[in-house]
């Protein structure tokens, strides 16, 4: 009973340029752009679903009011369609199969009835379309000069729950629409990258003796077991250059945070309370947040490494389990009621740590296992409502949430 005590806990775990100030930007103010489909090879399917994924990346970069309707016209015509005649911009793909059949694209952003950019890509095979699609996407938000969103290109790893005691480790990239199993069979829960690369990942396995922590290289397939506690094993972080881990183990039956060196195997215990201490990330190479019931409740606190002190970070909400870090910046989840006969509301929230602002960042159902991008840019998040499971991405810049649901089995926990 402990055990899963524990384990519930978890998984309930100048001010201009201040992202805990909301950024509000109307959408008239945007640029209007259409986009024309001048796709041949492929079928009205097909070009249907590059169509959608392509629509919903150029919502996401939030940079223009996106027009919806599907039209299709020559690549080579003069003008822009009739339709989109009074549109700021207008972008004309084209999608063919080489003699390889291989997917390529040849595009055009026109602006003014003039070319503004022209590129090309190629993809050996169509089943990857969105990664071409995240690339288009990107490509475009560099050329309108926006701050980089190189978090679209990067890969998401999650766990679902199949059945009961029953999971899938998966990776696919931000919107759901690819998805690769890794790992499947048996009770196999939090993923975490390795490496910036995404070249390999980490994952706890329940189906063995102890709770075990594996590392799984991608190219080769190969897993390993790195170590194994009584209790509970989870590694919660790693380092921005893959050396150390932070843990939560309870050896002893108490949960506590350790650090875990790859190189030399060794670890070293960072908290000691006789409670609960959970779910640590390295806010920098000498400071870590983490979770904790030393208030009677979960809450975020802060310490350096080597130190004995402890700091509280967060002083809005009576049960924050789950916590992200980039710089000064922490998002972390709170609830927000508290129904012994329906769902609880469980919100985002985003603090600095140099200022009091608090900016709320989900309105409604469980929201869960933040996770900033590299870049501080966005968040991605977990999403449970009206038995609906979803990954959600949040752009803090721009105040807008995207959510992009999961077809079957409920998300545990991601990293990306």
């Amino acid at each position: 009973m402990r055990i899963l005590f524990i384990l519930l806990f978890i998984f309930s775990l100048s001010h201009a340029n201040d992202a805990t100030i909301e950024v509000i930007k109307k959408v008239e103010s945007l640029p209007t752009l259409a986009v024309e489909d001048s796709s041949v090879s492929y079928d009205d399917t097909f070009r249907l679903k590059f169509f959608k994924a392509l629509v919903a990346d150029l919502n996401v970069i939030s940079l223009f009011n996106v027009d919806r309707h599907h039209r299709q016209t020559h690549f080579n015509d003069s003008a822009v369609m009739v339709d989109n005649k009074d549109m700021d911009y207008v972008l004309r793909y084209k999608m063919f199969e080489d003699d390889d059949g291989a997917l390529n694209i040849d595009l055009k952003l026109i602006h003014k009835e003039n070319i503004a950019l022209n590129k090309k890509y190629r993809i050996s095979r169509k089943n990857v379309f969105m990664f071409v699609s995240h690339t288009i996407a990107y490509d475009i938000n560099e050329f309108m000069g926006a701050p980089s969103v190189e978090w679209m290109k990067r890969r998401v790893i999650f766990s679902r729950v199949v059945a009961p005691q029953k999971t899938e480790v998966v990776i696919s990239d931000y919107t759901l629409a690819y998805q690769h199993t890794v790992v499947k069979g048996g009770f196999n829960i939090f993923p975490k990258w390795a490496n910036n690369a995404q070249n390999a990942f980490y994952y706890t396995s329940l189906d063995e003796k102890k709770p075990t922590l594996k590392y799984v290289d991608i190219k080769t397939g190969k897993s390993k077991a790195i170590i194994s506690s009584d209790g509970m094993m989870i590694c919660s972080d790693v380092s921005r250059n893959g050396k150390k881990l932070l843990l939560t183990m309870a050896p002893k039956g108490q949960p506590d945070v350790y650090l875990y060196d790859v190189d030399t195997f060794k670890t070293q215990q960072l908290t000691t309370y006789g409670g609960i201490d959970v779910n640590a990330q390295f806010m920098d190479s000498e400071t870590i947040v983490f979770i904790s019931g030393r208030l009677g409740y979960p809450n975020v606190f802060s310490k350096k490494i080597g130190s004995n002190s402890v700091e509280q970070m967060v002083y809005y909400g009576k049960s924050n389990s789950a916590c992200s870090t980039h710089g000064e910046y922490i998002v972390y989840k709170a609830r927000e009621s508290s129904n012994a006969f329906s769902t609880n509301t469980f919100n985002l929230h985003l603090i600095s740590t140099k200022t009091d602002f608090i900016r709320r960042l989900t309105a409604t159902g469980v929201n869960e296992f933040p996770r900033f991008s590299i870049d501080g840019d966005a968040i991605l998040f977990i999403k449970n409502y009206k038995a609906q499971s979803s990954i959600g991405i949040i752009r803090l810049n721009h105040n807008k949430n995207y959510l992009f649901p999961l077809k079957y089995g409920k998300l545990q926990a991601m990293d990306w």
